[in-house]
């Protein structure tokens, strides 16, 4: 074993024993419960990779709330096996009531897919960062950002805006895109057609703010009634 130890993982193993005896002395069988039985937590989260947004710290939350999976821009792709592997296992097998996308101001991946979106050429796979070759993991996993924030941008009539001014926008409207992905992959519109009453799955929408450390509910939650409601046809007979 390496003796070169950076002293940043001795504080956080020491920090990890101060926090398991905090655990112990205010809650002594927090730790036996939790080994003693499945986990069983109420909520997905997907959220973005960023060091400053950990989800059970800034929820409150504690161990066994909160399945996650976090990512470079907090992205919602229906190729990701990662991520389809995870909301499988957790709406089918855990039975998680609520499934969060949850953005964050200073996003770094929006800000880079910003800047690359000037470049994007229609019907090719953007580069977002050209320090990393276009068949990088990175590069092929910000692509789809990046080509998103490039439909974005024209939509939202913010191609002259300033970067300071376009970017808060633009991590706002890609929670709701996102989330929109989400909802339409089989394993949420599944849950929403068989779940029983009073077990229903929702879907949300959060917005953290690194700078107060505040989350935002962005009021975009789906349920059940989102749905797309069957086609009735009338058997009536037509009189012409």
């Amino acid at each position: 074993m390496s003796n070169c130890r950076h002293r940043s993982i001795s504080q956080m193993l020491s920090g990890n024993v101060q926090w398991a005896d905090n655990v112990q002395q205010t809650n002594p069988n927090f730790f036996p419960e939790s080994a003693g039985r499945a986990q069983s937590p109420h909520t997905l989260w997907i959220g973005c990779g960023d060091s400053r947004v950990p989800e059970t710290v800034i929820t409150g939350t504690r161990p066994g709330d909160i399945f996650v999976n976090r990512n470079v821009g907090n992205q919602v792709q229906f190729n990701d096996e990662n991520l389809m592997a995870t909301l499988t296992f957790a709406v089918d097998q855990l039975g998680v009531r609520n499934v969060i996308v949850c953005g964050h101001t200073g996003c770094g991946a929006i800000t880079a897919s910003f800047r690359a979106s000037k470049t994007v050429i229609p019907g090719r796979t953007p580069i977002t960062l050209d320090v990393y070759s276009a068949d990088s993991p990175l590069n092929r996993f910000l692509a789809p950002l990046t080509t998103s924030i490039a439909n974005l941008v024209p939509n939202l009539q913010i191609s002259s805006v300033v970067e300071a001014e376009a970017i808060p926008v633009l991590i706002r409207e890609n929670v709701k895109v996102q989330v929109d992905n989400l909802c339409e992959t089989e394993v949420i519109q599944n849950a929403w057609r068989t779940r029983p009453v009073g077990e229903e799955l929702t879907v949300y929408g959060w917005l953290y703010d690194v700078g107060t450390g505040r989350i935002q509910d962005m009021e975009i939650s789906r349920g059940p009634e989102s749905l797309p409601k069957p086609r009735v046809f009338s058997t009536e007979k037509i009189m012409l």
